[in-house]
């Protein structure tokens, strides 16, 4: 209870965790009245607490008895009583912040309560998980209890109608992963229709494991495609051409970034291959394209570990959890450049027709909180971002796992033969050992050595997640000897069998240094749960790729003074010192890119805001016809000022191509300009005489609901389609961020001024095609004969 609590709290506790623990000594002291309450009256509890927000009281003032309600219904419903710690969880959750919980204590069930408490405001709780089997098995296993107070609640999965969507869109509370809410807000913003909406408004997101989902994903943006045309011929060129280039002689490479490009020699070798004089003038931009995406799929995606090769087709890999991802493609012709590269048939283009990155997604709720493991060593990351707290939770009880201190070898083969030797002798004692890998290719090395060692053991490799659950659930049994990558089964409670405990607990072995200590601690942290015994133990070399990435140039000054055992250990007490400093270069590196990806989004994101907004204002407006020709004037003023600028003499100017122009946007009308226009202004009062004039025409067909109607349609699609090539073109303008950094002034700022010029452009021609379509429409109904049109067609 509260007074164990206080005992494994630190001397100097946080502030946060102080104010937590009075409001949790509140909460057990209203335990014995919630207690006696029959069911009925439990449940009515739900109508007191929403009648009571309705007049107006604060979540804060009935946040105890809430978590007091909520407990007692999990012990009644669940049986499961929520610890202390767990009512802390809650309590840093439903302040938007994120509590960094221990594995094994009891996440779901804080989340559940502070779920409840925001739900009451009948706006929405998004609950996010790291997959869907993690969706399904929260949703499963909490609905009893939301049901149980009056809550309803929703599942959102791929491969739903909209109706199923919308549907779980409307429940209180929503259970589903990340991407997919991502992908429906994409999808929203497509449809034709207001009603093919299925979400609402934002009001609340609870992230669990929010490190590997606002962190680890946050790297890669969200893409939703379309199928284009691609050009396999100048894919295969392409590959064939870069297949013989050189690192230093024909490209660099900045590994800690992982961003290539061609140097000098290399661009020149393109020319002399296509026989054009510059490979950077702008008529060649896309075969400049085409030769990146080659030298990409080259040199930073590795054959079993970014992708593997699966008949005739290239099929990509989780990074984080080492699965086949089924379905999933990269755009703008990178898979196909991989696909030549691999000589496997080359597959249709995926153009971006919307995307989104997962920061930029996340950061439109209003409140946003999450749960893990590990989060502390990007607390400075959540707090700018997203104005997020980490506040690490204490134990229920204490840790009693042992980590020990890294074994270094100076090859990889050494430490596979090490790391065999220490699984045979801790597996003759009958401890359950979880050894944890970066990728597929390294966990059929360590496999590899295994079997050489006469070990029995399970391979999980590109498993379903249930099956990966289900394996994994069974680590801590004796004698069990599990390979898996490091992130599979993330969310899965480990139990030790009868008598593990006594043995030592579950021995949890690292092949590798992560990227981030993070991914380290979650891999230790699978063992030693609720106070059980266990160990981790990292076993590396000096050949592994966080070294060679990021350290190469400072191992190879090292090399000199490093002593080893007969076994090639390294002795040196610095090394583990030195290793340290190269995954802080990695965090460091990490940041950047995410960093890079979202300063490069927020232009876009701007951009996005704006088109939304206006597509939105489409399919909510029944007169299209006036918002159409409100832009008419504007698009007049532009015309002229484009074809008259102070440069040109007046007696130059295009007059009668300006004529035809305004012809085109406003047919039937009498448009005779003068030939004489002194001054540019007389020029835009006449033609905006004539805008006016067409709008009074354009009455007669604002009640026609079948025009309206088509309207609607036609410059929705407009509006998509020029979006999707703008979008492109954004990426084209992204492809040469990494050259201007040479240039004196900041690669995004150039990025945003280009960027801001590319779309006014797309916006006014948005703008041009919707009015030269509504003029387009109105005459084809001149034509048909249809009522209330003057018999020659034309107004004065």
């Amino acid at each position: 209870m509260i007074e164990t609590l206080k005992k494994v709290l630190p001397e100097k506790t946080d502030r946060p965790l102080k104010k937590h623990l009075k409001s949790i000594e509140y909460i057990n002291g209203l335990e014995s009245e919630i207690s006696i309450l029959s069911d009925k009256a439990l449940q009515s509890k739900t109508l007191h607490f929403k009648k009571k927000i309705r007049n107006g009281t604060s979540l804060k003032q009935i946040q105890h008895e809430v978590f007091a309600v909520v407990r007692e219904a999990s012990k009644r419903v669940l049986g499961l009583r929520p610890f202390d710690v767990q009512l802390m969880g809650g309590l840093i959750l439903s302040e938007g912040n994120i509590a960094e919980m221990a594995t094994g204590e009891g996440k779901t069930l804080a989340a559940s309560i502070a779920g409840y408490l925001k739900a009451l405001e009948g706006k929405g709780v998004h609950v996010i998980t790291a997959n869907e089997y993690l969706a399904k098995r929260d949703f499963e296993t909490l609905k009893p209890l939301y049901t149980f107070l009056g809550m309803s609640t929703g599942l959102n999965i791929s491969k739903l109608s909209s109706a199923e969507k919308k549907q779980a869109y409307k429940a209180d509370i929503t259970y589903g992963i990340g991407t997919e809410f991502g992908f429906d807000f994409l999808r929203d913003h497509m449809v034709n229709n207001k009603n093919q909406k299925v979400q609402r408004n934002y009001h609340f997101a609870l992230i669990d494991e929010i490190d590997s989902v606002l962190i680890d994903e946050a790297k890669t943006p969200l893409v939703i495609a379309g199928k284009a045309m691609s050009s396999p011929k100048l894919h295969k060129v392409s590959a064939l051409l870069i297949s013989s280039f050189e690192e230093e002689t024909d490209y660099q490479v900045d590994r800690e970034n992982k961003f290539v490009n061609l140097n000098e020699q290399g661009a020149l070798k393109v020319e002399k291959a296509f026989d054009i004089e510059n490979l950077y003038d702008l008529e060649h931009q896309s075969l400049y394209h085409y030769i990146i995406q080659s030298l990409r799929a080259h040199v930073l995606f590795k054959r079993d570990v970014d992708y593997i090769v699966d008949h005739d087709q290239i099929k990509l890999v989780d990074i984080f959890t080492g699965r086949v991802m089924d379905g999933r493609t990269l755009s703008d012709g990178l898979h196909q450049a991989l696909e030549a590269k691999e000589s496997v048939s080359i597959s249709e283009e995926n153009k971006t027709r919307a995307s989104i990155t997962v920061q930029n997604y996340f950061r439109m709720y209003p409140m946003l909180s999450g749960m893990t493991g590990t989060a502390k060593t990007e607390a400075t990351e959540f707090q700018n971002l997203y104005g997020m707290n980490v506040i690490k939770v204490p134990t229920n009880r204490p840790v009693k796992r042992v980590d020990y201190t890294d074994l270094i070898f100076m090859t990889k083969a050494q430490k596979y033969k090490a790391l065999a030797r220490i699984v045979k002798e801790k597996h003759q004692t009958g401890q359950p050992i979880l050894i944890g890998t970066t990728s597929i290719l390294q966990s059929e090395e360590v496999a590899k050595y295994l079997r050489e060692a006469g070990l029995i053991f399970q391979l999980l490799n590109a498993n379903s997640v249930e099956q990966e659950v289900k394996l994994i659930a069974k680590a801590g049994q004796k004698y069990n000897i599990i390979i898996a990558t490091n992130m599979a089964g993330r969310g899965t409670d480990i139990k030790l069998g009868e008598g593990v405990d006594k043995l030592g607990g579950l021995f949890v072995i690292g092949t590798e240094r992560h990227d981030a200590r993070r991914i380290d601690n979650q891999l230790k942290g699978r063992a030693g749960r609720q106070g059980d015994s266990g160990a981790s133990q990292f076993i590396i070399s000096l050949e592994d790729e966080l070294i060679s990435r990021f350290a190469k140039d400072e191992l190879k000054r090292k090399l000199k003074t490093i002593t080893t055992d007969s076994n090639e250990q390294v002795l040196n007490k610095d090394m583990n010192q030195f290793i340290n400093t190269a995954q802080q270069i990695s965090e460091g590196s990490n940041y950047n890119i995410r960093e890079l990806t979202l300063k490069l989004d927020d232009v876009v994101n701007d951009q996005r805001k704006v088109v939304y907004e206006f597509r939105d204002s489409l399919l909510e407006k029944k007169d299209l016809i006036h918002l159409i020709v409100s832009m008419l004037g504007e698009y007049f003023d532009n015309l002229i000022e484009h074809h008259c600028p102070e440069t040109i003499a007046y007696e130059n100017w295009p007059i009668e191509h300006i004529e035809v122009e305004i012809k085109r946007a406003a047919p039937a009308a009498e448009v005779n300009l003068m030939l004489d226009y002194e001054d540019p202004e007389q020029l835009k009062q006449e033609a905006s005489n004539i805008a006016r004039k067409y709008e009074a025409y354009l009455n007669q067909w604002r009640e026609n609901d079948q025009l309206q109607t088509e309207l609607r349609i036609v410059c929705l699609s407009v509006i998509d389609q020029l979006w999707t090539r703008h979008l492109e073109m954004m990426n084209r303008l992204k492809e040469g961020i990494g050259m201007r950094q040479y240039q004196q002034e900041d690669p995004i700022r150039l990025y945003q001024n280009d960027g801001f010029y590319i779309f006014r452009y797309t916006f006014s021609e948005i703008r041009k095609e919707m009015i030269l379509e509504l003029s387009q429409h109105v005459q084809d109904y001149c034509n048909s004969g249809n009522e209330g049109v003057s018999k020659d067609g034309t107004y004065d």
